[in-house]
This record gives structure tokens, sequence and C-alpha cells, in this order.
């Protein structure tokens, strides 16, 4: 994507169901769980480069002992430094007891991140923070086992405000307004409710308060814990949590917008964000990885029953779509075919804008992650191509000379590679000129393959802003000298803004929202705005469930086309001298081409929560009275 934005996170877990005995002698080590959290993590690093954490705990360990080991990072290669902080101290602890490194009993008992439970978590800082403090996993500590808990996410609330407002109400005094705390304190206070409740009952069965907690931990309901904790939850999320004494959920939203897999068989239960993932690192077939139902949850029990339990109402399916376009891994084997589809799909529009002259076209990539959707399209061009060679054949009606016929058959589309992303240039430099001419080489391009004569269509995952695209790879494809450059997004216009997980929280940011405003001074229409406003203002008192999207409005005066349109006139700048057109894959694309994840409210403005209709009106809001903060 040419245009940066940010993603959420991703999630790591991993439960261990034999003895840790079993993987030392299976596997040659007792610290096999780290192992497999370490190789976790880093092929999820796509999902957060800000911050990372794990968290372990110990099943078996005396009173007194540490059985809750986390270590966090927000240095500049976050995975790489908690593993190595944590070899570091495994390796040192060996050292001094060079005579223990078989003794997987003592191991357990006192060497830390050697545990039964895992939870890793990788991050991308969100509003400009990146503290420590605000890297996952969360601790909530209890001298009692069954209270202590520890949360990490992917997700995103609309209601944070709400949901402060609620532990207030219970009386809570909650140490700081983030989304991470309000819902950690959320599941503690009814964990702890759920405990004192069961703690009278082994009371009135004779138990004593030290043999009360083994009945506690053997009764507790996590889904009745998560069902009261997660009632007023409003946004997109797959939400992993461990208690201190070793039971461990994983919940996913009611719309699944978050993305959450897991895999299950007698030695271990994983949980990634990802499917391939999970898939390398356990060597495991693609059936044997399930999805986690949209509002259930994942409950492993200390015991190790595994349950799949109700506990939010299922919504429609509106998985996220962006996570197909661009977040996850391509090397999954559904997403992989999805993002060749959404290059295939959009070529109808690209062979229009070419006049159907394959031969005089150039057809490229923006590096790297559009190179899927780049195959795609190449297949589409080879069939359009293969197509016009049978037509100009049966034209020959059989009286082709066989020279004829082998230039015919000898003609191929033209791909190459023309974008070539540099390193990251450091604009050290000041003044906003200067900046800009080295913005303008971040991005170098093939010489030679190009001729005057030609279209060179370049495609790209999607455009958000636009600001790559018009400071540095439109004016740079442009020395090229190509008769037109067509830049095709295989995503739609970006029109509204994210609340769920994606960091794209300002309306203003966006391309199509700028060329929709133009388009609307350009028809003396731009009283819409003021009109869209006023609607907004009024909901501002209402309930979630009543408010209404009126920014749609903005839109609904201009054809798709007629919005990508005014997006070229804008990319292009005076010096360019190529013809310059924009073409979007149609939202009918898109649903062809992922059919799993119809998550769209990014271009459509359809949004799968209430809370995301009071989002998008506050960030119009926020334009409208040039306020610079975000809508969430």
């Amino acid at each position: 994507m040419s245009d940066a934005i940010k993603h959420e996170c991703g999630i790591a877990m991993v439960r261990l169901k034999k003895p840790l005995q079993y993987y030392k002698e299976k596997y040659g080590t007792a610290f096999y769980g780290v192992n497999k959290m370490y190789l976790l993590m880093e092929k999820q690093h796509n999902r957060g480069q800000d911050g990372a954490g794990l968290a372990s705990i110990k099943f078996n360990v005396e009173p007194g002992t540490r059985y809750i080991s986390r270590i966090r990072s927000n240095q500049s290669q976050p995975i790489q430094d908690i593993f190595g902080k944590i070899n570091h101290r495994i390796n040192g602890v060996f050292e001094e007891n060079p005579d223990k490194v078989d003794d997987v009993k003592w191991q357990e008992e006192n060497v830390p991140y050697i545990g039964n439970l895992f939870l890793g978590h990788v991050r991308y800082g969100t509003f400009g923070k990146n503290s420590i403090e605000s890297v996952h996993p969360f601790l909530r500590q209890s001298n009692w086992k069954h209270q202590s808990l520890i949360v990490a996410g992917n997700f995103n609330m609309t209601n944070s405000k709400q949901l402060l407002n609620d532990l207030i109400d219970l009386g809570q005094h909650p140490k700081e307004f983030t989304d991470t705390v309000t819902v950690m304190e959320k599941i503690g206070h009814f964990l702890e409710s759920e405990v004192s409740d069961l703690y009278l009952k082994a009371k009135e069965e004779g138990f004593n308060k030290k043999d009360a907690s083994p009945y506690i931990e053997e009764n507790l309901d996590i889904q009745r814990i998560l069902q009261r904790s997660a009632k007023n939850w409003d946004g997109g999320y797959a939400m992993a949590g461990l208690l201190g004494h070793g039971d461990a959920f994983v919940l996913r939203d009611p719309s699944a917008i978050r993305p959450a897999f897991f895999y299950e068989d007698d030695e271990v239960v994983v949980v990634a964000s990802e499917r391939p993932v999970i898939q390398t690192v356990f060597n495991v077939p693609i059936d044997t990885i399930k999805e986690i139902d949209r509002g259930h949850a994942l409950i492993i029990k200390k015991n190790g029953q595994t349950t799949m339990s109700p506990v939010l109402e299922e919504k429609p399916k509106k998985a996220c779509s962006f996570e197909r376009i661009y977040f996850s891994r391509g090397s999954d084997a559904s997403i992989y075919e999805e993002r060749k589809n959404l290059g295939k799909y959009v070529f109808p529009e690209v062979l229009k804008s070419i006049d159907s002259d394959i031969e005089n076209s150039v057809f490229s990539y923006i590096p790297n992650t559009a190179e899927t959707s780049f195959f795609g399209m190449m297949e589409a061009a080879e069939d359009v191509l293969n197509q016009q060679k049978t037509d100009a054949i049966l034209a020959g009606e059989g009286k082709l000379s066989k020279e004829r016929v082998i230039e015919i058959l000898s003609k191929r589309p033209r791909f190459e590679k023309i974008a070539i992303k540099d390193a990251k240039l450091r604009t050290f430099i000041t003044d906003d000129s200067s900046r800009d001419d080295l913005v303008a080489h971040v991005y170098d391009v093939t010489y030679g393959v190009v001729k005057p004569t030609d279209n060179l269509v370049i495609i790209d995952d999607s455009i958000v802003r636009g600001t790559t695209l018009k400071k540095s790879i439109i004016k740079i494809l442009d020395r090229l000298n190509p008769k037109k450059i067509v830049v095709v997004s295989s995503a739609p216009q970006i029109r509204y803004p994210d609340c769920y997980g994606i960091d794209m929280a300002k309306i203003n940011d966006f391309i199509a929202f700028k060329a929709a405003l133009e388009l609307l001074k350009e028809t003396n229409q731009y009283h819409i705005v003021d009109e869209v406003y006023q609607k907004c203002k009024q909901q501002e008192g209402s309930e979630d469930k009543d408010v209404v999207n009126y920014v749609k409005e903005i839109y609904a005066p201009f054809t798709d086309e007629e919005v990508s349109a005014k997006i070229a006139q804008m990319l292009k700048t005076a010096e360019i001298k190529a013809e310059v057109e924009v073409i979007f894959q149609p939202v009918s694309g898109l649903h062809k081409a992922c059919p799993d994840n119809l998550g769209d409210w990014y271009f459509t403005g359809d949004y799968p929560t209430d809370g995301g209709h009071r989002v998008v009106n506050q960030a119009f809001i926020n334009f409208y009275e040039g306020s610079d903060k975000r809508a969430y």
C-alpha cells in the first residue's frame, strides 16, 4: 500500500495440555511453549511492530513461588527484544545451575517463562502513544490466583466513555481512560463477583478458606463472567484472557469484525489472529484450524476441557475486508486466492481505460503488498489477449500464413516490475519543499521498458490519502514518458473512518472525501455540507441505536466514476505530462472476491455496530469545526 496505515495488533495463545516432562522427552526441551510463542508472534509481526508482550503462567508450583511472568517491549524490534531478554534470563539460570539442565521439575519451580499457558501480543501504537504502559498483555494481579487476570486483545471499542462510566457506576475509580483498562476492569469486577458467590457456596458446603480455592477454580463460570462483562461492548474485538490458576478464554465480537483462529489436539490448544501462522508453526492441515464463532468465547479450563460457548447474540457476519485486502498474511490459501480475484475482477474497467489495447500497455504494481492482486490482473489480461488471438485467427478463415499465425500467437501481455521501493529515506530537512523532494524519491523506477505510445497500468491495494501517489509515485512514473498512467486500486474508494481497529480516524484525510467536497463546490451543491453538519449536530445527544449516518449524503449526488475522475485530477500535478486515470474496485467486486468478509463500512458507510454511526458523524463534525481530534 502506498499510503501507510496501521493496524491494531495480533494475538497468540498456547495452552500445553501435557506435563512439561512430556515435551522434554518428545521435543527435547521443556521450553516448547516459549519456542512456539516466539514463532507465532514473529510470524504475525505484520500486525504490529511498535510493541510486543508475553505472559506465562505455571500451574504446579508451591505458594511463595512466582507463577506469573510477564515481559513487554516498545523497542524498535520488540519481539526480538523480549525473547532476547527471556533467553538471557534462562541462560543465566542454567549457567548458575548447570546440573539442572535436564531437571524439568526444578526448572518449573525456578526458571521464569517456563509454564503451561502463554499469551502473546504484537501491536501498532495509535493516538500517537507508544509508551510501555500501553503495551499488552495487561495484568490485574491478586493474592488469590483465581482473581489474577491477564488480558490482551486485537480490538477497539467505540463506546469507551460509556464503559468508563459503567465502571464508575459500579463504584470503581479507574486509573486511566483506555479501552484495555476499562475492558480489563469490567472483566475483573465480574470475576470478583463470581468468586465471591462461589466462596459463599463453598462455605455452605463446609469448605475452609484454604480448600475453597480449588473449589472456586473448578466451578468458575467463565461464560457467565464474559456475558456480564461484555454486555455493553460496542466494537470489533478478539479479546484474550488468562486467569492465574490456569483458565483461559478468547472472546470474539458478535459481528466477527476481528479475526481469531484456533487449533486443538491432544498436546496443545493454540489461538492466533491468522490461520497460516498456526499452519506453519505447528505443521497442521488447513482443515484442522477453525474460526472462533462470532459472539462466542473459546474457553479452556485448567483441566484441559475446551468449549466454544455463546456469550453475546450473533449479528450478521461482517468480518473486516481490509484484513483480506491488506493486513493478513498472504500465505493463507483463501486470502491468496481472494487477493488474486481482486485484481481479476477490477480488470474489465482497466480494459475500458486502455481501449482494449493490451499490446501497447505495460502492467505493474506498487510493491510489495499489491503483488498478489497483480497476479490476478495478469491472468485476466492473458485471458483477454488469448481471446483476441483466437478472434484474429478465426477471422483469417484458415487463410493465414504460418508466419502470421506465429506472429499472432507470440503476443504476450507486458508485465514488468516498474516501481521499486527504496530503503526508507529519512526526511531530516525541515522545510516543506526539501521534504517533498525527498518523499518523491521513496520509489525508483525501471527505465527502458515503457514507450511513449504505451499505457502504464499500475495496481495498488488501496488508495487512502493519495499523498504518496501524488508526491512520489505518479511523478516518478511520468519520467518514463508513457502516453497514459492508469492507477488501479484493488479496493473500493475509502470514504468513511474505521473505528474497529484500523488507524483511519479522520474523514478529511481521505482523498475520496476531498474529491466529493470539490465536486460539491463545482456543482454549486456545497450547501449539502452545512446540512449534513446540522443533522450530525442534532444527533449528538441521541442513543447510538438511533444515530443515522448522514455523511453518506456528501457522496450521494455523484457516481463512483465521477469521484474517481476528480481524484485523478487531484493527483495530477502541473508538471505531469501523461494523462492520469484512477480506477477503483467496485464494492460488488470486493464482495465477490471476499465472500466471507463482507465488512465494508469504510467503503459504504454501513457500520455493523451502532457505535460506528456515532463515530462517523463525530468525525464529520470534527472536520466541519476544524478540530484535529479523533472521533473515538
